[in-house]
């Protein structure tokens, strides 16, 4: 059962969240999470299974410029996670159709995502759910005095 962010789930995604994203704080986590309630430009679902809640999904509509898009505004995966466990059941690709569903209803033509070069599981995740490889680039940057 998939269900929209709500105030009620809002430490459940949170939780999930931390799991993708080990390196952030809980707290601040469910800070953003909890903006994103008010937010008509995001969104956040979370699949449940036998009253488990075992994945969730960021989705943003994004209005400047998304690599190998030529729309806007475009829906963005932000992020998406399902428990190891559950994985290869189809509960990622009824996150990401949830999320397109919701791009759609604001307007939006075309969704993207992007990973790092080195996350292979996210490659072959991205590739089974139907995304084609747009692009691939190594960002620099150097400070300045």
């Amino acid at each position: 059962m998939i269900n929209r962010l709500t105030k009620e789930n809002l430490n459940n995604v949170s939780q999930l969240a931390l799991m993708l994203w080990p390196h952030n704080q809980f707290d601040d986590l469910k800070l953003e999470f909890n903006e994103i309630l008010n937010d008509d430009h995001q969104c956040s679902f979370l699949f449940s299974a036998s009253q488990i809640d075992v994945g969730f999904v960021h989705v943003s509509l994004r209005v400047d410029y998304v690599e190998g898009t030529n729309s806007s505004p475009v829906g963005f995966l932000e992020g998406i996670y399902v428990l190891p466990e559950y994985r290869n059941r189809g509960i990622a690709r009824a996150l990401i159709t949830a999320c397109e569903q919701f791009a759609k209803e604001n307007g939006c033509t075309e969704f993207a995502s992007d990973c790092e070069l080195t996350n292979t599981d996210s490659i072959l995740m991205h590739e089974k759910l139907g995304f084609e490889e747009t692009n691939r680039i190594v960002c620099f940057k150097k400070k300045i005095e």
